[in-house]
């Protein structure tokens, strides 16, 4: 009499035990440990570039994980300040390498940091991705198999600028840029292109200012009593800020060419707002301009998720935490070497568009836009601009291999 019921109860019950027993394996895979990854940054010294570049990353990461993290596993970034300081840099890397058994690391703003941060990853044989910084020493002279580079080097910048630069036909020129490793090879690479292919070009006045603490009355004074055709300008953040409002007041840029790297950036663009000045020929990122799917997918996800516009800083952190998420994917384990031979030759979609990091020299052929200055509605932007392709703002492939160190 009781058999109906037990047969009842063990249809039942049937697919509750099944459930359990499959129920191990499902909480087994999503208890697996998070590929834990160290950024190291300047964000207290840089919060206007470095404030979007974390949220780039952020949101890259969220993505990332929402589908599903990468060979089966989340992805956790653990971040530290190095206080824009090279010593700090290393201190940072170090504890996230010892303390947070972190598996690689990314990051870097300021060209020093970021040279720190490549010898670092050169010692220990860790994978480094260096996001921002721009000096060529990184995968030229300082480079080493350990060690990417993600945005276009300083050469890379100056190389998109030169070609317009000398359609001028300016003959005296003036350079104002901050004395260190980043502004000292802008200059440096700057001056090698225009005289090599204009032979009368002069430089009547040369201004090197401590970062962040440009005397910007001095300098415009300056560069003003040395009376040239055109400016070299390499300054960026508050001290292009600072020089950009005391040229306007003493006249400085009246009837006068200006070339400018970066200065075509929203992050300099919008503290300017109507003091932007009108006709400088600059690097940047108009992204209320580009049609492109890429740019208008990111900008709308980045928009929807902080209620903000994006900036270069934010391309910058969601192309960097991109360009690990398929790496890992490409080597198919957590495993440094393979991690390094998966980024010689590995392609990854930006918002600029498919990029892919050389291997000959680890830098990646992410492009720079082009442009001329203007004011609209009260506001700074970039029109007339092109975007020139990473690819082709390098050097030839001898000269390359004469520059890095075998390794």
């Amino acid at each position: 009499m009781f058999r109906p019921c037990l047969t009842l109860l063990r249809r039942a019950v049937a697919p509750a035990l099944l459930a359990l027993a499959l129920a191990p394996a499902a909480s087994a895979k999503d208890k697996e440990p998070p590929i834990r990854i160290g950024e190291i940054n300047s964000y207290k010294a840089i919060p206007a570039f470095l404030g979007p570049y974390k949220k780039g990353w952020q949101l890259a990461l969220e993505q990332v994980n929402a589908e599903g993290g990468v060979l089966g596993r989340k992805l956790e970034v653990i971040s530290r300040d190095d206080n824009g300081n090279p010593g700090d840099s290393v201190r940072a890397a170090q504890e996230l390498l010892a303390r947070e058994k972190v598996e690689l690391l990314f990051g870097g703003f300021l060209s020093n940091t970021g040279l720190a941060l490549t010898d670092f990853a050169k010692q220990q044989q860790v994978f480094f991705l260096a996001a921002e910084p721009l000096t060529d020493k990184i995968t030229w002279q300082d480079g080493n198999r350990y060690t990417y580079r993600l945005r276009p080097s300083t050469w890379m910048h100056v190389a998109a600028l030169a070609p317009k630069a000398l359609a001028l036909r300016k003959k005296r020129w003036a350079i104002v840029y901050p004395n260190y490793e980043y502004g000292q090879s802008a200059v440096a690479t700057f001056k090698a292109m225009m005289t090599s292919f204009q032979s009368d070009v002069e430089f009547v006045a040369e201004q090197a200012v401590p970062l962040g603490k440009v005397d910007a009355g001095a300098v415009v004074q300056a560069l003003a009593d040395a009376k040239p055709d055109a400016i070299f300008n390499v300054l960026f953040a508050a001290d292009l800020t600072r020089f950009v409002r005391e040229g306007n007041t003493r006249g400085l840029f009246e009837n006068r060419a200006v070339v400018s790297v970066l200065s075509g950036e929203p992050e300099y663009l919008e503290p300017l707002g109507a003091d932007t000045p009108s006709g400088w020929i600059v690097t940047g990122y108009p992204w209320y301009a580009i049609d492109t799917p890429a740019n208008t997918t990111f900008v709308e996800a980045y928009k929807k998720r902080y209620n903000e516009t994006p900036k270069v800083g934010s391309v910058v952190g969601y192309a960097s935490l991109m360009s690990i998420a398929q790496g890992l994917k490409a080597a198919g384990e957590v495993d440094t070497e393979k991690l390094v031979d998966a980024f010689a030759g590995l392609k990854v979609d930006t918002p600029y568009g498919q990029i892919q990091y050389r291997k000959i020299d680890h830098q990646s052929t992410m492009g720079v836009y082009v442009g001329v200055t203007a004011v609209e509605d009260g506001k700074g932007v970039m029109k007339d601009f092109a975007y020139i392709d990473g690819a082709r703002l390098q050097p030839p492939d001898e000269q390359v291999r004469k520059m890095r160190p075998a390794h």
